[in-house]
């Protein structure tokens, strides 16, 4: 089982949107994917079609209660949704600091540390899904942090503006750390999103960028994106002329998916 994580401490880059497009995609190439949707906000669940009043994700990484029940069917008229599951979020994510302070002896009794419960958890279900894809809140807190942990690959969807590059010293700092202590065998990789590139100073920027890191084809700021999630219809659906999909397709291909 292989995790991803789509991650960035900066709004608004499209971290929700490059988790969908994701999953679906591997889910449509007949793999069983699980979709973990960590943002309070619950984009990416009520984009998988599902909705819930209160998410039992906190409970579930604390051991309160187990995999199954926390783990729902998606929704969609494409079959590929067969081979899709969501552990949904909701607002009642916000509650998840209070809880692991509440529960910490129990935590440390189940984990260690906090920031291996999520890795904890998922090797319970390690035998059951191919691949694992986890939507993260715009913020370095717990839910990244345990994201990070529990990781193979880290996405980070990131605008060629210079205050969003400046935005990922913090990320990359935690990213290194958590390497070197915790995930030996972590990669990220960097996917330039939201591109014009008729705009010298964003080509200029990619540029500095692959320089030093691992970085993907860049996905534009195109048309294709906002219909993609406004019509809950992913993007590897769209017609071959989709510029969209040939964005997408060229990432996937260069990270090996």
């Amino acid at each position: 089982m292989k995790v991803i994580t789509i991650a960035n401490n900066k709004g608004g880059v499209g971290k929700t949107m490059q988790c969908y497009q994701l999953s679906t995609y591997l889910a449509s190439k007949g793999h069983k994917v699980l979709a973990i949707d960590l943002d309070s906000q619950g984009n990416l669940s009520s984009t998988l079609g599902v909705n819930v009043q209160r998410t039992l994700v906190p409970e579930w990484l604390i051991g309160d209660i187990e995999s199954e029940e926390v783990i729902m069917p998606t929704q969609g008229k494409e079959s590929f949704y067969d081979n899709m599951w969501i552990i949904p979020s909701s607002r009642h994510m916000a509650n998840l600091s209070k809880l692991l302070i509440l529960s910490e002896s129990e935590v440390r009794k189940n984990a260690g540390r906090k920031e291996r419960l999520l890795k904890h958890r998922l090797k319970q279900i390690t035998q059951e899904f191919d691949y694992v894809c986890i939507d993260t809140p715009p913020v370095l807190g717990d839910e990244l942090i345990m994201s990070i942990v529990a990781s193979d690959l880290i996405l980070i969807p990131t605008q060629a503006q210079d205050y969003s590059i400046d935005g990922l010293e913090e990320l990359l700092d935690t990213f290194e750390i958590i390497k070197d202590s915790e995930n030996p065998g972590l990669e990220f990789a960097i996917i330039p999103s939201m591109v014009m590139k008729r705009r010298r100073i964003e080509q200029n920027r990619l540029d500095e960028l692959a320089q030093s890191f691992n970085v993907t084809p860049p996905i534009r700021n195109l048309v294709d994106m906002q219909e993609s999630i406004s019509l809950k219809k992913p993007i590897h659906l769209m017609g071959r002329s989709s510029e969209g999909r040939k964005d997408f397709e060229s990432v996937w291909e260069s990270l090996g998916l």
